[in-house]
């Protein structure tokens, strides 16, 4: 299997976003490949194994890679883990068969931003992949309370947490709110609502206090403020 150059956008919801797919099932693989790129999506690449996925995706470093869980060579969820190790930029959404909770819960702990069931429809799929770039969490209807209960299971277990210091950095209290919300399991949509600002300044609120925390995702976010219990404020 070589490579799928992209066709370049066309102009839609897709936004030039450079994607992979990564799949086992040659006519899957391309029936995505080809719908992202008929919605304006620049497909860079795709794979058909787990070891093949990590060269190509730390090669063309996609900003989402579209991921299968169950592939020959390496699970999905080691590709994950070690793409986005390699590359913490790489947004990455499961698309799977398995609704299966123990599939979900390895895939979020592995680094996805999202996890999406293969029955969802093309434009479900497309809408995902627009919010996964943009770093929001996605996931089919029923698994993000599934997601945010892991969340919360984590938090009760010991873990090396820098401990509050007076020199520690400090957060606004916008961060503080946007954060609480995060922690609760609203969408970026959903606290931008709440908030009364735009989807943009959620996103740069979040993006600003994981770089204060020295955080580098959404999982480990959510930890820090059930850890501090904010998600009860």
């Amino acid at each position: 299997m070589s490579d799928q150059d992209g066709t370049g956008p066309v102009g839609g919801p897709g936004d030039g976003i450079q994607v992979m797919v990564v799949d086992d099932h040659p006519m899957w693989r391309d029936a995505v490949a080809r719908d992202l790129a008929a919605a304006g999506c620049e497909v860079v690449a795709t794979a058909g194994d787990g070891p093949q996925a990590v060269r190509r995706a730390r090669a063309v470093v996609p900003q989402v890679l579209v991921l299968d869980l169950n592939l020959p060579g390496m699970p999905g969820a080691q590709v994950c883990k070690e793409v986005v190790g390699s590359h913490p930029g790489v947004r990455v959404l499961v698309l799977s068969a398995s609704g299966e909770h123990a599939d979900v819960l390895e895939a979020v702990k592995s680094g996805a931003t999202g996890y999406l069931l293969k029955s969802a429809s093309t434009e479900e799929l497309l809408d995902a992949v627009r919010r996964t770039a943009a770093g929001e969490p996605v996931f089919t209807p029923g698994l993000a309370g599934l997601v945010l209960g892991e969340y919360r299971r984590l938090a009760t277990e010991p873990a090396p947490a820098t401990p509050d210091e007076p020199g520690a950095p400090s957060l606004t209290d916008r961060e503080t709110e946007v954060l609480r919300l995060v922690a609760k399991g609203l969408s970026y949509k959903q606290i931008a609502e709440r908030l009364v600002i735009s989807h943009r300044t959620v996103q740069n609120h979040v993006q600003n206090t994981l770089g204060k925390l020295q955080l580098h995702n959404r999982v480990e976010l959510v930890r820090y403020a059930i850890e501090r219990g904010l998600d009860d404020a």
